[in-house]
């Protein structure tokens, strides 16, 4: 199942990072774009590009039709999702599999049922994990809701069985409203995701976030690359990831790594995919949430750590290929920060679209970006506000914390608002010095 030629579903940074990777090992590429991204580097840096459609998302990378069609025209024998857009949609995996298309992902069947939080929390518990106690809303009545609150106890979490990024979640703390709350999740749900199903679970109060990145082959082979610390977030929305998480003992990092181990096991797992764990600092104990079927934004703290190239990993998985390394191979070397930089007002986080009129990338030892920008470039408003990445490494996390200070003092955008000045002020912060902080740390900053 050699691949020959990858057509990337997708734009911005992981666009061009697929493509980087896929030139490396001389896999030809073809770049799609929206009308408004004729201009983007992505186009310019792959072999061959395909308009397929205006603006709109829903019209162009949303569109399955159109980048199916981008296919029959260039000839590619893969494709790669990337992350957002249609990286876990099913359906569309499944439209690939029938265009005997290689979909550089897992199965459409994992997709669907790790793409559940409801159906992946159950896969964990047989699996031996733990898992927060859930109350599923579509098989209750109202009062059959409040009755189970009263038992789990007040604050509870409300989330979208199929959502993400924030969207369809709410914290209760008081039952005052509480239906019209649940209304109101149910159809921002179905329209974000397609689906309203909504489930109620503890909430933790100060949690730290900690995903493990794990690779499965077709052979059984199932391992890890270690974790990372996503504990830094606004609204459900990461900001700023390291590896490895300092809260962790080695023998807790043992435990978590081998519990994302057996989940992939218990599904077969056959691409490269994250799973998701919320550490309860007040119990000191993890449990399950979620698990991510595709490359993260994140994955650069990884390679970063372990020096092992994750889309390359996924190309070689998709090609049927088994993984070339056991678990004992992977060794990890110092610490990593990324910080996300978005196009936003640092005030409000409102998007800041527009023109860059100048644009000067940090550098040196142990800085890495990842970015789609350029001097000249017009930040769109039609997509995500993320424009850039900043990996630093160093060999410990306070030379780490230093080099990625310097890395965006030398960092200018210019022309548009961004979120550096609050990187800078996290990085300051005591609390995040100290790695005394939680899920909360933003909300006092």
């Amino acid at each position: 199942m050699k691949i020959k030629k990858v057509l990337i579903a997708n734009r911005g940074e992981i666009a061009i990072r697929v493509i980087r990777t896929c030139k490396e090992l001389g896999i030809e590429t073809v770049s799609v774009h929206s009308t408004i991204d004729e201009n983007s580097l992505h186009v310019k840096m792959a072999d061959e590009s395909v308009c397929i459609g205006p603006a709109q998302a829903h019209k162009s990378y949303l569109n399955p039709q159109a980048i199916l069609s981008a296919v029959e025209i260039t000839g590619a024998d893969a494709i790669h999702p990337g992350y957002g857009f249609l990286s876990e949609n099913s359906e569309f995996a499944k439209m690939c599999e029938d265009c005997s298309l290689n979909f550089i992902g897992p199965s459409p069947e994992i997709i669907k049922s790790m793409g559940s939080k409801i159906k992946s929390k159950e896969i964990a518990r047989q699996a031996g994990v733990a898992t927060l106690e859930s109350i599923i809303l579509d098989k209750l009545s109202f009062e059959e809701v409040l009755e189970k609150i009263d038992k789990l106890g007040l604050p509870v979490l409300i989330k979208a069985s199929c959502g993400g990024g924030g969207r369809g979640m709410e914290v209760i703390r008081e039952l005052e409203n509480l239906k019209s709350k649940i209304e109101k999740l149910q159809a921002e749900a179905l329209l974000a995701f397609g689906d309203g199903t909504l489930f109620i679970e503890k909430f933790i109060e100060r949690p730290r976030h900690i995903e493990v990145q794990i690779a499965g082959d077709d052979f059984g082979n199932i391992i890890h690359l270690g974790e990372r610390d996503c504990t830094i977030q606004r609204n459900y929305q990461k900001v700023l990831e390291e590896s490895p998480s300092m809260v962790l003992t080695q023998e807790l990092r043992k435990e978590i790594c081998s519990s994302a181990v057996k989940i992939a096991k218990a599904v077969n797992y056959n691409s490269v995919g994250t799973v998701e764990f919320l550490f309860d600092l007040d119990s000191n104990k993890y449990y399950f949430i979620e698990m991510n079927t595709r490359i993260q934004v994140e994955h650069p703290v990884t390679e970063m750590v372990t020096g092992v190239d994750l889309i390359e990993l996924q190309l070689e998985i998709a090609q049927k290929k088994k993984i070339k390394f056991k678990q004992s191979d992977i060794k990890f070397n110092g610490h990593a920060i990324e910080c996300r930089i978005n196009a936003e007002d640092s005030k409000t986080f409102l998007p800041s679209p527009g023109h860059i009129d100048h644009y000067h990338r940090p550098g040196g030892l142990g800085v890495r970006i990842d970015d789609y920008i350029y001097t000249g470039y017009k930040v769109s408003p039609f997509y995500d506000s993320m424009v850039s990445k900043i990996i630093c490494h160093d060999q410990s996390r306070q030379r780490c914390i230093s080099r990625m200070k310097r890395a965006i003092n030398e960092t200018i955008i210019g022309g548009i608002s961004t979120n550096l000045e609050m990187h800078v002020s996290i990085l300051n912060n005591e609390k995040f010095l100290s790695n005394q902080y939680s899920t909360n740390f933003l909300k006092n900053l």
